[in-house]
């Protein structure tokens, strides 16, 4: 039995014991002292000295090897590591385990592990969750679908039920922080399906809502927040809740918040948190910028990257990339949708919200089930969209880069790349949303004269997965310029509406 798991048989009951220890200090905005900033990743040196007063001192280490972990040899844990892709930087890395058992996770947890029929931890588990449990500051690399979500809420279930109970004034004891509605929509069902058998309480916290709802959660107190950037400070600065206890603070998605400009309210939420908190970094790729602000936010991490750090696709994903003009981009993806539309989930990625709109319109009138999601839309017509896709009732849905990342929805068929997004990395997450937990997918994207600087990146990107090159597409790749018509035998027989010889996507 484990350190954490030696309560009494009530799940809550170490929390119910009221701590008159609290914390010194208001809510707000009152920064720590900037002398508390953290080292650089590599630095070996002791911690600078932080300024601790008023602060109750927390446990955030968890973890006791199991038996079978700790009998594995050194050439084990490399085949093992090697096996899954598994890459790990830092000092005193603990072996990963290979079963949920060997995580040691408490009965509570374990049980809804049990009842989500998980047969064993998927690599950034296996290797993150004792990273984690440790209590150490984690760095996290894995692309989007690899079950990084529970790598990092089962240990903050723990470690909640390690603290004293909140006081009435308390904020949080775990911060997450998305860069979108729909990921934090997607983590609060997961934080409240593993959080229920210990009532631990949580909120979501974000725009395009009523505040409402959201103050008076914060008002009642939980445990859990997760939230988007500008809607969690102006909450703060409106005093509804504070980070004083904040001692669990998770940066989900780094790479994308940044991309979105979130860098000046994320560094003005982390400054308001205890600077001896336990941080942990996710991101799906590891731009120097990404880097950067990890430097700024973490102390001595570990390091975990499954895959790459390299910028590619998942390969459970078949990719095909046809050469087009503009005008040909609609009847070329009605055609499409004839040859591929078996009721199966698809996903269609614009560029613009205007685009979005009009082509979901034009697809509806000629008859296809098909619904658009994205930023201009109310929150309540988001969910709603998405719950009519997710349940099959509208198969097609179209949508900007919103839903590129954290976009959970089961069996995905395949996604169309109608517009080529402003970036490669974007690419590999929208193409993301299919193949995911081990199923295979289909990618479809139409590429123009207009995306052509991309096509060298793409073609490195194409042939590390194994996929086919367009022979147009390699062409422009050689500075080539585009062919006047699309490759692979299509024609523009009633205004382009036909392809000869049949399918061209082979």
């Amino acid at each position: 039995m484990s350190r954490y798991d030696s309560r009494s048989g009530d799940p809550a009951s170490y929390r119910d014991r009221r701590s008159d220890s609290g914390f010194s200090g208001g809510s707000g905005l009152s920064a720590y002292n900037s002398s508390s900033s953290k080292k650089d990743l590599e630095s070996s040196e002791p911690p600078r000295k932080v300024d601790l007063d008023g602060l109750t001192p927390f446990e955030k280490n968890f973890y006791v090897e199991s038996p079978a972990v700790a009998k594995m040899s050194e050439s084990e844990v490399e085949e093992y590591r090697t096996r899954r892709e598994i890459t790990v930087e830092g000092r005193d890395v603990p072996k990963p385990v290979k079963t949920f058992s060997d995580a040691r996770f408490p009965e509570y947890v374990m049980q809804e592990i049990v009842k989500a029929g998980f047969t064993e931890p998927t690599a950034i588990q296996a290797q993150g969750w004792p990273m984690a449990l440790k209590g150490r500051d984690l760095i996290g690399i894995a692309e989007t679908g690899s079950g990084k979500t529970l790598a990092y809420l089962l240990p903050a279930i723990v470690h909640v039920n390690a603290q004293p109970i909140l006081a009435p004034g308390d904020g949080p004891i775990v911060l997450v922080l998305a860069p979108t509605r729909e990921l934090a929509v997607q983590i609060q069902q997961e934080a409240t399906k593993f959080g229920a058998s210990s009532k631990i309480k949580n909120t979501c916290i974000y725009g395009g809502v009523p505040k409402g709802p959201q103050v008076r959660d914060l008002q009642k107190g939980v445990e859990i927040i997760i939230a988007t950037p500008g809607r969690l400070i102006d909450m703060l600065e409106s005093h509804h809740t504070n980070l004083r206890r904040v001692t669990y603070l998770v940066l989900d998605e780094a790479d994308r918040m940044l991309d979105m400009g979130f860098e000046p309210q994320m560094k003005k939420i982390v400054s308001q948190i205890r600077p001896d908190r336990q941080t942990l970094y996710w991101s799906a790729t590891w731009p120097k910028e990404v880097e950067l602000l990890a430097r700024q936010f973490l102390y001595n991490p570990y390091k975990v990257v499954i895959g790459s750090q390299d910028l590619k696709a998942n390969h459970s994903i078949h990719q095909h990339v046809d050469i087009v003009t503009e005008n040909q981009k609609y009847n070329k993806l009605v055609k499409l949708l004839d040859d591929i539309m078996d009721g199966s989930r698809i996903l269609i990625f614009m560029d613009t919200k205007k685009g979005c709109d009009q082509i979901t319109r034009q697809l509806r009138m000629d008859g296809w089930p098909a619904l658009s999601i994205h930023g201009d839309k109310s929150q309540a017509e988001r969910d709603w969209v998405l719950s009519e896709f997710k349940a099959g009732k509208s198969p097609i849905m179209t949508a900007t880069d919103v839903a590129a990342r954290g976009l959970d929805v089961k069996d995905v068929k395949y996604v169309i790349n109608y517009d080529f997004p402003g970036s490669l990395e974007d690419y590999v997450h929208r193409i993301g949303r299919t193949g995911r937990a081990g199923a295979k997918g289909t990618a479809y994207t139409f590429f123009t004269a207009a995306n052509a600087r991309f096509a060298k990146e793409l073609i490195a990107i194409l042939q590390e997965a194994g996929q086919k090159v367009n022979p147009d597409l390699a062409a422009m790749g050689r500075g080539a310029p585009p062919p006047s018509s699309g490759h692979g035998g299509f024609r523009d027989r009633d205004r382009g509406r036909g392809y000869s010889g049949g399918r061209s996507w082979n």
